[in-house]
C-alpha cells in the first residue's frame, strides 16, 4: 500500500523483502525459512541471512538507488539483529561485522515497526497460511515471540530518529494511514524527482 502511494506520485519504487529480494538471496531464503539451516546454529544462519543481504543490496537494492528510486523493504538488517543476536544469542560484534561486509554504509532512512500481542500476531499469521506449515521462525514457541517482540521494542527505542513504532493491531487500513502520515512528515516524498518506471516490473 505505501508502495502504490508512492507510485501515484511519480516515485520509482522498488518493493522487495528478505530474505530474498534477488536471485540469489531467493535460494538461501528457502534454505533459511525451510529449517534446513537450523541444525547448524545461529551462527550459520546469520551468515547465510548475510550472505543473502549482500546480494540482495547488489542486485537489487543499489541499482534501485542509483537511479534516483525508493526502496521498500520487508525486513532488513535489524531483523538479524533480534532474531540470531537478540534470541539466537550470536555475538553483535559479529552481526555488526556480518553488516559491514553485506551491506556496506547502506542503512535505511525509516524503519517501521509494527507492533501487537504475540498471541495476536501469531493467529494473524496462521490465517495467513491458510492451512499450510509454518516456516523456521514462525514454528518458534510464544515465549521466543515474547522475546523478539521485546528485542524489537529496544531497538526502536535506542534509534527513536530512524525507528517508529506503529500499532500493527489496528486495521489495514489504519496501519497504512498512520505509515504514509509518518513517511509524508519525515521524508516529503511530495519533493521527490518524479520517475515514472516500476522499478519492481
Amino acid at each position: 500500500m505505501l508502495a502504490t502511494r508512492l507510485e501515484s506520485l511519480g516515485i520509482a519504487v522498488l518493493l522487495t523483502r528478505e530474505p530474498g529480494g534477488s536471485p540469489g538471496a531467493e535460494v538461501i531464503r528457502h534454505v533459511l525459512l525451510s529449517g534446513a539451516a537450523k541444525p547448524l546454529g545461529p551462527d550459520v544462519e546469520a551468515m547465510l541471512f548475510a550472505a543473502a543481504r549482500q546480494d540482495h543490496v547488489k542486485c537489487s537494492i543499489e541499482p534501485a538507488l542509483a537511479v534516483g528510486g525508493w526502496v521498500v523493504c520487508d525486513r532488513f538488517a535489524d531483523s538479524t539483529r533480534v532474531y540470531q543476536g537478540a534470541l539466537g544469542r550470536v555475538d553483535l560484534r559479529f552481526i555488526k561485522s556480518l553488516e559491514r561486509v553485506s551491506g556496506g554504509d547502506l542503512k535505511p532512512d525509516l524503519t517501521f515497526v509494527l507492533d501487537m500481542p504475540v498471541e495476536v500476531a501469531l493467529q494473524r499469521a496462521a490465517q495467513r497460511r491458510n492451512g499450510s506449515n509454518p516456516d523456521r521462525f514462525e514454528a518458534e514457541d510464544v515465549e521466543s515471540h515474547e522475546k523478539l517482540r521485546d528485542a524489537y521494542l529496544a531497538l526502536a527505542a535506542a534509534e527513536p530518529n530512524r525507528c517508529v513504532m506503529i500499532d500493527a493491531s489496528a486495521s489495514k487500513e489504519e496501519v497504512a494511514r498512520r505509515i504514509w502520515a509518518t513517511v509524508n512528515s519525515r521524508l516529503d516524498p511530495a519533493m521527490a524527482p518524479v520517475y515514472f518506471e516500476n522499478l519492481a516490473s
